[in-house]
């Protein structure tokens, strides 16, 4: 992707602070970073802590791409935080008007050839045993018309120097933040279907397997059965239909 002198300056200087700050806070183990295409393409992680995304951008950047963000809008609101996120033109995602706006900016980086980060859950798992929860929907819808590949990225540790609830890093013991990167999500049979609500959910699980199952490997450990669903508080079968030419009606959120 061909950015401007001034984006890439501003992304070395954030990169100048950023990376020093991680490596004093932890230490990192990255594996599968071959799986990273050179051209565009989609990058769906877990989310287990505050830090991940600058855990995440931090190794997007390091393998020699600008990682671009899809954020919740209110960031972009906040006092400096915002300001930064602009001037580093991450997607701002508006849920109130469906998130098309988002698909939009997101679908020029990728024709671009750029990294589009997204974590699919959208929001931190609630999951009590931190596996990757029940995914929104937005990441399909944009891997499916764009046609990009989607690269699964599981994390794990970084939830120990930064848990859900604390309000600073633990810094002692010193911990292991590990990342490990998968193949591309096989999707090439959905892509002619119409975005049916069947369609989008049998994309998104796909993605939130291949995403578990590096997980797995991460922790060594195989995944409970079922997902958990933040809306019902539970960990549930996975159902629905997986036949692309199934019916259903399309959905516009992320």
């Amino acid at each position: 992707m061909t950015e401007s002198a001034g984006l890439r300056a501003g992304y070395f200087a954030a990169a100048a602070a950023v990376r020093p700050t991680l490596n004093a806070l932890m230490a990192k183990e990255w594996q599968g970073t071959e799986n990273l295409p050179e051209g565009g393409f989609i990058l769906c992680a877990n989310h287990v802590s505050n830090l991940d995304p600058l855990a995440v951008g931090h190794l997007v950047y390091s393998q020699g791409h600008l990682p671009y963000f899809l954020a919740k809008a209110e960031l972009f609101q906040l006092p400096v935080v915002g300001g930064l996120l602009t001037r580093m033109r991450q997607i701002p995602v508006d849920r109130a008007r469906g998130g098309n706006e988002s698909l939009l900016a997101a679908n020029q980086v990728l024709a671009d050839g750029g990294a589009i980060i997204i974590y699919p859950e959208a929001t931190l798992t609630l999951d009590p045993d931190l596996w990757p929860m029940k995914a929104k929907t937005g990441a399909a819808r944009l891997a499916l018309k764009t046609g990009v590949p989607v690269i699964p990225l599981a994390q794990w540790g970084i939830h120990e120097v930064m848990p859900r609830q604390a309000k600073a890093p633990r810094l002692w013991p010193r911990r292991t933040a590990s990342a490990r990167i998968g193949t591309p999500v096989p999707l090439e049979d959905l892509r002619a279907s119409a975005l049916t609500r069947d369609v989008l959910d049998a994309a998104s699980e796909r993605i939130m397997s291949a995403i578990t199952g590096e997980l797995e490997a991460l922790r060594g450990e195989p995944a409970p059965e079922g997902r958990w669903n933040p809306r019902t508080a539970r960990r549930e079968l996975i159902s629905g239909r997986q036949d692309p030419g199934g019916s259903g009606t399309e959905r516009g959120t992320l």
